[in-house]
């Protein structure tokens, strides 16, 4: 299996697309973080497990000319998106790295910050990158995780015994690529005993309706997750129809909401 297909989710057009909007739900939650992590103009930040570069488009502006983005992600066609993305704006400060985030030491060190979501989720070992993290940031420097914490917690109104099903297709499958879906319980402690001070730990929960912008996020999840369940055999094509369809009738449904899986914000520095 080549690198590229290795993805959970892939790294085609529509990922990419996908991402895109993701990013665009997130924005606010994440440049709010960045925010109290004290991330500002003329630092360098890591942007940790890139992908296609959205959010290293937004730290570009944060850092601003005088600092430097550094995007680090293990796809080749994501940081070849990210190159020209970056070139189309304009940016000479965002700077790009090839690397598997399961191997080796970080092509980094001594920066102000280090950004990532949904990163340590999918990695075999996820504490021995948060090692590697922590000694790739200057003393005083802080780390900013978005990772989820009850993946479970994804449900939708009216109650939908298919949709339910799926989310638990999804944590079986995640599991059996080697990922914890659930890996922002275990952050916070991993961090302390790693030496970095915790900042601040804030859940994260949306409820939205059909018409809603934050909809949109777990609606093109459900596109993409569910073709990704039929590739590997996880369920059929028949099971993946009446997903599709339990998720019709909440999208018709004037009454219908979905209440987004627990995501857990983490802000941790290196004591200085």
């Amino acid at each position: 299996m080549s690198v590229e297909k290795s993805y959970v989710l892939g790294t085609h057009d529509e990922e990419i697309a996908r991402l895109s909007l993701q990013n665009a739900v997130w924005r606010p939650r994440a440049t709010a973080a960045w925010r109290r992590a004290g991330f500002s103009a003329g630092q360098t930040i890591v942007d940790l497990g890139c992908g296609p570069g959205w959010a290293s488009l937004d730290l570009a502006d944060v850092v601003g000319a005088s600092g430097r983005v550094v995007a680090i992600d293990r796809s080749r066609r994501f940081l070849e998106h990210l190159e020209r993305a970056a070139a189309a704006r304009g940016l000479a400060n965002v700077e790009i790295r090839e690397r598997d985030l399961n191997e080796g030491a970080l092509p980094v060190e001594n920066v102000d910050g280090i950004w990532s979501r949904w990163v340590y989720a999918f990695v075999r070992d996820p504490r021995g990158l948060l090692a590697r993290a922590a000694r790739a940031i200057r003393p005083g420097g802080t780390l900013v995780m978005h990772e989820y914490s009850d993946y479970r917690t994804w449900k939708v109104s009216p109650h939908e015994p298919e949709f339910e099903a799926f989310v638990k297709d999804v944590m079986v499958s995640w599991r059996e690529q080697g990922g914890e879906p659930d890996v922002g319980l275990e952050l916070p402690v991993w961090a302390s005993e790693l030496g970095l001070e915790v900042k601040s730990l804030t859940p994260i929960q949306d409820a939205a309706r059909p018409g809603d912008p934050v909809w949109q996020w777990p609606r093109a999840f459900v596109g993409v997750g569910l073709q990704r369940l039929v590739d590997v055999g996880r369920i059929d094509a028949s099971r993946a129809g009446a997903i599709r369809d339990a998720w019709a009738r909440l999208e018709a449904s004037p009454h219908a909401f979905t209440v987004t899986p627990v995501v857990l914000e983490i802000i941790a520095s290196r004591r200085a």
